[in-house]
């Protein structure tokens, strides 16, 4: 994108590469809401169209990030970034498949997780969710497959990776279906508790509560939702207001759906006033008569 896009962009003016303007490539590394790892904290990746737009980029950075690590080229820079989201993307569908995997065998999902997080080797944790948003992992991983495509190369592990994540929403909305045991969700009114990408950040982007909200509008379902960051949704097609969780709503909710488990939520007050909640997040680590896991 940097040699391809960018610097033809702004050689078009009359400009020079490498004698009028230094190009270089620095991916964000961001992880929003975690404050064990503030952004100067984070090792900052460069790499530049030459040595010169590299060293330059690297002494710029210097003067705010702890570290900076250059490598060889633009193109490398770039696809590193490509790299760490794609494993994400790839680890993410994977225990997604698991938990689908573990629903069908009986087995909690997150037990198994615990289970192998005791290995001090050779494993990491990932953990399933009702679908995968935010403006990096779901997108970044597309935007390699579509490079590769046009040099003859197909990504099947990043493509099938993609697959299973989008379906995720959708296997929610079934196994809604199947924990009220109704062939329709016409008129069955569903609230939904978080809306955003990821807990505690107010971010709608790509998140699959708005997939989710599509999906069970489409099967004719009274939709309402419940966020502390969101007091409102009007997007693509989306013209929601948030509803208060009192006991009143809860109550009348056949169903309570955890989409995103923000920290200043009373998750035993719901529980105590829902009929039914299907916790797509894990957070009653307890069994319940009226809590279903993913």
């Amino acid at each position: 994108t940097s040699r391809e896009v960018i610097m033809p962009a702004l050689e078009k003016g009359g400009l020079k590469a490498e004698e009028d303007f230094f190009l270089c490539f620095s991916p964000e590394r961001v992880d929003p809401g975690n404050k064990q790892f503030p952004v100067h904290r984070i090792p900052k990746i460069v790499g530049g169209l030459s040595e010169r737009s590299s060293s330059l980029a690297k002494m710029l950075y210097g003067h705010v990030m702890k570290t900076v690590v250059e490598v060889s080229s633009i193109e490398t820079a770039e696809t590193v970034k490509l790299l760490e989201n794609t494993f994400r993307l790839v680890n993410i569908a994977l225990v997604n498949e698991f938990a689908l995997i573990c629903n069908k065998l009986g087995i909690s999902v997150w037990e198994v997780i615990e289970g192998a997080k005791t290995k001090p080797f050779g494993f990491m944790p990932f953990y399933p969710g009702p679908g995968l948003g935010g403006h990096c992992i779901p997108c970044d991983p597309i935007y390699l497959s579509w490079k590769a495509r046009k040099i003859g190369f197909r990504t099947k592990m990043i493509d099938l990776a993609a697959e299973t994540n989008r379906a995720m929403p959708r296997y929610v909305v079934q196994r809604i279906g199947e924990l009220l045991k109704k062939d329709s969700l016409k008129k069955v009114p569903v609230m939904l508790m978080g809306v955003t990408y990821k807990k505690d950040v107010k971010d709608l982007r790509e998140s699959p509560a708005l997939d989710i909200i599509d999906i069970l509008r489409e099967e004719g379902a009274a939709v309402s939702y419940s966020d502390p960051l969101i007091p409102f949704i009007e997007l693509d097609g989306i013209n929601l207001k948030a509803s208060k969780p009192t006991k009143k709503a809860l109550a009348a909710a056949a169903v309570v759906v955890i989409v995103t488990d923000h920290s200043d939520v009373d998750y035993e007050f719901i529980r105590r006033h829902a009929r039914l909640v299907f916790d797509t997040r894990n957070v009653y680590k307890e069994t319940f008569k009226n809590v279903v896991q993913l």
